[in-house]
């Protein structure tokens, strides 16, 4: 069982940055790979990002590719997104999960963390 918490999000203008946390519990936390979705209102949860169990490996959405960064600490069971250059449809709830496996599909994750929003204003 993990159990992750976001944090992070806020409201921002189009072009600054943020960067979000998620906090994972237990001691299993580099057995999993992490993954990072986003959903907006009134459209299906897409993925962002994701990151190997290492850290070494990371695949991106076209979408963020170049302006978002996904890293983890594994001492200190955190999972990281840097988000520069933040445009107006980056806006959405910004959800972190655990899996076995290093995938794009968010139904292949196991755990889920509550969320944090992000507001990017034009």
């Amino acid at each position: 069982q993990v159990q992750l918490v976001e944090s992070g999000g806020g409201l921002v203008q189009a072009g600054d940055s943020l960067r979000l946390s998620c906090a994972a519990s237990g001691r299993t936390f580099s057995s999993y790979a992490m993954g990072w979705f986003r959903q907006a209102p009134g459209k299906e949860r897409e993925f962002v990002a994701t990151i190997s169990r290492s850290g070494l490996r990371t695949i991106y959405a076209d979408s963020v590719k170049g302006r978002f960064t996904s890293s983890r600490d594994n001492a200190k069971n955190t999972v990281y997104l840097q988000m520069n250059s933040l445009k107006p449809e980056d806006t959405a709830v910004y959800y972190c999960a655990a899996g076995a496996g290093f995938y794009t599909n968010y139904a292949q994750y196991d755990y889920w963390g509550q969320g944090t929003q992000v507001t990017v204003s034009s």
